[in-house]
């Protein structure tokens, strides 16, 4: 009994950790489960925190637009893009992303990578959390500089910026941050540096989602950004 009660409660202070530690997020400089993992078994890791202020603006307004475009209005979770995920599996289609920038910031500082059912109910509302505590700018911001971003241990728009054009994430262009954007959802099989025909077309679809309407309200509506 007193076995069980212990592994209870291990179990709690697990699971509330993150819940503890988002609001002390809204300053320093996190790393991901990923970056730590590479770490502790001597893989190559390459990160340099940049502030959300020095960043070229055209990145982040290309990875909202190929990330989430909905990231401006919901609040950590994109119930419509969930539901239209459902129906694509329930269609026997293939199953599309459906996380938005909250999702994966929750799934990169505080769960693991792969998909599992677990994962993903521990990751909605952790989502909804991070977003009632973190301003948007804040979130965006620990997600540019934790998404991998290179084929070898790049972590965040510097390094993969520096890696794939060989210069600061400050001087990024429209077309090489969407460069950048294009690349996220397999660094290590989809190259900025030497794009694709497919990360070549995804390039231009970017570009161009990054200059829609309702982006460009998202940006003036929210002048933090």
């Amino acid at each position: 009994m007193r076995v069980a009660r212990n592994l209870l409660l291990i179990l709690l202070v697990a699971l509330s950790l993150p819940y503890v530690l988002t609001p002390l997020y809204r300053a320093g400089h996190p790393v991901s489960t990923l970056m730590a993992w590479r770490w502790l078994t001597g893989a190559p890791v390459s990160r340099e925190w940049i502030d959300f202020g020095a960043i070229s603006p055209s990145l982040p307004r290309s990875v909202v637009a190929a990330e989430d475009a909905k990231f401006c209005s919901h609040h950590g979770v994109d119930w419509g893009a969930l539901r239209e995920v459902i129906d694509d599996a329930e269609d026997g289609e293939v199953t599309r992303g459906g996380s938005t920038i909250t999702q994966q910031v929750a799934k990169n500082l505080f769960l693991w990578q792969g998909r599992s059912v677990i994962r993903k109910a521990l990751e909605f509302p952790l989502a909804l959390w991070i977003d009632l505590v973190l301003p948007k700018r804040r979130i965006l911001e620990v997600y540019l500089n934790i998404a991998e971003l290179g084929p070898s241990g790049q972590f965040g728009a510097e390094a993969g910026s520096i890696y794939a054009f060989g210069h600061p994430a400050s001087g990024l262009s429209p077309r090489e941050a969407a460069s950048l954007a294009a690349i996220l959802p397999n660094p290590v099989r989809r190259s900025a540096r030497n794009p694709g025909p497919g990360v070549r077309r995804l390039v231009g679809t970017y570009m161009v989602r990054a200059q829609a309407p309702a982006l460009q309200r998202c940006w003036s509506e929210n002048r933090a950004f």
